[in-house]
């Protein structure tokens, strides 16, 4: 029956997660809040790891999901039903392409889709962070961090390298 459940839940995940694999922590998040098939601290962990390791992070939560909760089999079925409609959409997008491209219709429905994943991130970042950070100074590193965005050349790796430092520190002096 789990194997059913992951099918399911996955398959939901890849049907409605738009905008790449980002898109899928509201939904890997509610799958922690209601099954317990992992804990906030181990969702924010599978992200760190699903961030540094090839391929999206959707299809490596959904492959360690299924593997904690039922093994290779569970692992490759949770894999498979995250990835299977984005499949099929691919598939009829590239029979379609040239329909779809001057569409107003499709334009603004994408054009509109973005807002809202941005703003379903911020509140599974926010949620993450707050759940698993409860000292003073990861806020005042993190509101430094974002202050930084503002001012600085928005170079990914700078920010990767001073979060990892932040952890780092932090860590090492037991606050996190």
């Amino acid at each position: 029956m789990i194997y059913l459940h992951l099918v399911w839940e996955y398959l939901k995940i890849g049907l409605f997660s738009f905008g790449g694999g980002y898109a899928t922590l509201p939904f890997l998040y509610h799958l922690s809040e209601v099954y317990g098939w992992y804990s906030p601290k181990q969702l924010s962990d599978m992200i760190a790891v699903s961030s540094i390791t090839p391929g999206p992070v959707g299809v490596n939560a959904a492959t360690y999901t299924g593997f904690t909760t039922s093994g290779i089999i569970g692992a490759v079925l949770a894999t498979s039903a995250v990835v299977f409609p984005s499949l099929i959409c691919v598939i009829l997008v590239a029979k379609l392409l040239n329909k779809f491209r001057e569409n107003r219709c499709v334009q603004s429905a994408i054009y509109a889709l973005k807002p809202a994943g941005c703003g379903l991130l911020t509140a599974v970042a926010l949620n993450l962070f707050r759940e698993n950070v409860n000292h003073i100074w990861a806020y005042i590193l993190f509101g430094i961090l974002i202050l930084m965005s503002l001012k600085v050349k928005k170079e990914p790796l700078i920010y990767l390298g001073l979060s990892a430092f932040a952890g780092l520190v932090l860590g090492f002096f037991g606050i996190v």
